[in-house]
């Protein structure tokens, strides 16, 4: 995409989308057979890199200096544990899969994301990000998931008031990188736990007069006039549809009721937690309601700027665990799997909560290529954590894998981020093993993993 069309679009009115809306609505008319049960995807990422043994991989008999400062407690299912401070989520851990060998070989947070948001490796660390492997969103939507007027992918990355470093923005394999910025996702900014609450133009009043709107097409024709002096009459035409397709969007109440969390009861509001993340993961329930194929959730900052921030706890690891970390994802994750239960959406949904990474098997511990830990704090650790899947298909109350007495390696069933790309895909109802033709015009399949056939 040129610069100056980006600059065209942000010229016209168009904010609430980072690239322009039109060019995110766009989808190739092409799908594959459906595979698996799933409808659409709530990826909950905690970017960071979340610690396996104080949270979902508990090792109890290992020394202190490894197993950490907190308690195993039973779940639903006998014979599976998690953290003491995840006691919603054991009570539903027979709709959880949890994979406790996953294992890749980058501790930078910004290029891991890429294994863990496409299944693939980078094609080299210092590529830029447009040469990314594209997202499961930017995928689907190329291959038509998502008529309706909302867009096929859409990301929540709520910026916080105060400032604090956003890291997740720099990260890889976010969007749809050689697949072109037509298939980027639409980005949510804003913070759905505040009262006035609302996504760029759909702040717009749903009965807006007529000339208003009237006025908004005649920008976009104007826009688009100044696109015929620099696209082929080809693309022109091309662009023009989505243009009426973001009309559609900016126009429609279905669409601009998906935004407005008012019309949820204030008691299912608090029990997502009233919070940034909370908030978030509802929003992105009424989105897949809607017909949106999938929605990302990035765990946001929440503005602390002198301790850790994510999940990147290299100091405070047992504090922020237990304070703001483990509490807040405890109650959002269990009121979405609860939430879709209630609305029939969960055997339609797939859910995948995965971090980029886990952290170090001793507390103190540094690494080459970490940023170190503090004598309380764990750093990165890209060899064995632990990702998790409900939903659209997969068996609950299951553990598959296995990592050795300390959570550092795996030792049963090593599972890699193209398996569980695989996976995803699958549930999807998307062969794993579809061919595309890249930037190079050379076919190249979706993932090279194999689908792990133990979770379906």
């Amino acid at each position: 995409m040129k610069t100056g069309r980006r600059e065209f679009l942000r010229a016209g009115s168009l904010p609430l989308l980072g690239l322009g809306l039109p060019q995110l609505l766009q989808a190739q008319e092409s799908s594959t057979a459906r595979k698996g049960k799933a409808k659409a995807c709530i990826v909950l990422f905690m970017w960071g890199g979340p610690a396996q043994q104080d949270t979902w991989d508990m090792k109890p008999d290992s020394p202190v200096e490894y197993r950490g400062e907190f308690k195993p407690i039973a779940t639903k299912v006998p014979g599976i544990q998690v953290c003491e401070h995840l006691p919603k989520l054991a009570m539903r851990m027979d709709k959880l899969a949890q994979i406790r060998s996953m294992t890749h070989n980058d501790v930078d947070h910004t290029s891991a994301t890429h294994f863990m948001l496409t299944g693939r490796d980078r094609p080299t660390r210092t590529a830029p990000i447009n040469e990314d492997w594209p997202n499961y969103g930017a995928m689907l939507s190329y291959l038509g998931r998502g008529k309706g007027p909302l867009p096929p992918y859409v990301s929540m990355m709520p910026v916080v008031p105060n400032g604090a470093p956003r890291f997740v923005e720099s990260s890889h394999g976010q969007g749809a990188g050689w697949l072109g910025p037509r298939f980027n996702p639409m980005r949510i900014d804003a913070d759905a736990s505040k009262p006035d609450y609302k996504v760029g133009e759909f702040d717009l009043s749903l009965d807006i007069p007529a000339s208003r709107m009237e006025d908004r097409r005649g920008l976009q024709k104007s826009i688009e006039s100044q696109f015929l002096k620099l696209e082929t009459l080809q693309t022109t035409q091309t662009l023009g549809s989505h243009y009426q397709r973001a009309y559609d969007l900016l126009a429609s109440p279905k669409a601009k009721q998906a935004f407005d969390l008012s019309r949820e009861p204030m008691a299912l509001r608090e029990r997502y937690g009233m919070n940034l993340h909370g908030q978030s993961v509802l929003q992105a329930r009424r989105l897949i309601e809607a017909g949106v194929p999938l929605v990302t959730v990035f765990w946001p900052n929440d503005g602390i700027t002198n301790v850790s921030v994510y999940w990147d706890t290299h100091q405070r690891n047992f504090i922020d665990l237990k304070e703001r970390l483990c509490p807040v994802t405890d109650i959002a994750f269990s009121a979405l799997l609860d939430d879709l239960e209630q609305r029939g959406m969960l055997d339609d949904t797939l859910i995948l909560w995965t971090g980029e990474m886990g952290r170090t098997p001793r507390v103190g511990q540094s690494v080459v290529g970490g940023a170190g830990a503090g004598k309380d704090g764990r750093d990165h650790w890209a060899n064995c954590f632990t990702s998790v899947l409900a939903g659209g298909g997969i068996k609950g109350g299951i553990v598959h894998g296995s990592s050795d007495r300390y959570a550092a390696y795996p030792s049963l069933n090593p599972t890699k981020p193209a398996d569980l790309a695989a996976t995803v895909y699958h549930s999807l109802g998307i062969d794993p093993h579809h061919q595309i033709i890249d930037k190079f015009n050379r076919p190249v399949s979706l993932t090279e993993g194999e689908i792990i056939s133990q979770l379906l």
